[in-house]
């Protein structure tokens, strides 16, 4: 297991997501923060880090929203509303962890059974004065 820690102000984050980027073993990435603490935020900018046209956006009543890469996809996911793994099984997660995309996961817990060992987290920790503190673990 690796750690990588970040500490930054928003003006930062282009920096800290191509960095982040460079560590990322694996297409699944755990997002685990607090609400508001800035996990979309990450997202975004992570996603102009593959040179996405995309802007993400929550996708807590969607679960799901895909964005395009320039040879690949995003899944992003918010599980924040999932009350059951039947929830999951029904929108069919089975594929997509299945698929060779990124897959992004907010709220990643509801469905902690299911997930696979193989994966990055990225938890990040909002401060005042817009300081946030973010830890990629790689496994």
């Amino acid at each position: 297991m690796e750690i990588k820690e970040y500490t930054y102000h928003l003006k930062d984050i282009d920096f800290i997501a191509n960095d982040v980027l460079n560590y990322l073993k694996d297409k699944i990435i755990l997002f685990n923060g607090s609400m508001g603490a800035g996990k979309t935020t990450f997202i975004n900018a992570l996603l102009k880090a593959m040179k996405s046209n995309d802007i993400a956006s929550s996708p807590t009543f969607s679960i799901v929203n895909e964005y395009k890469l320039p040879n690949d996809k995003v899944y992003h996911f918010d599980f924040f509303r999932i009350e059951s793994l039947d929830e999951a099984y029904n929108f069919g997660i089975e594929d997509y962890l299945n698929s060779n995309n990124w897959l992004f996961m907010e709220w990643s817990e509801r469905i902690d059974e299911l997930l696979p060992n193989k994966h990055q987290t990225v938890t990040i920790t909002y401060f005042e004065d817009n300081l946030r503190n973010l830890k990629l673990t790689v496994y």
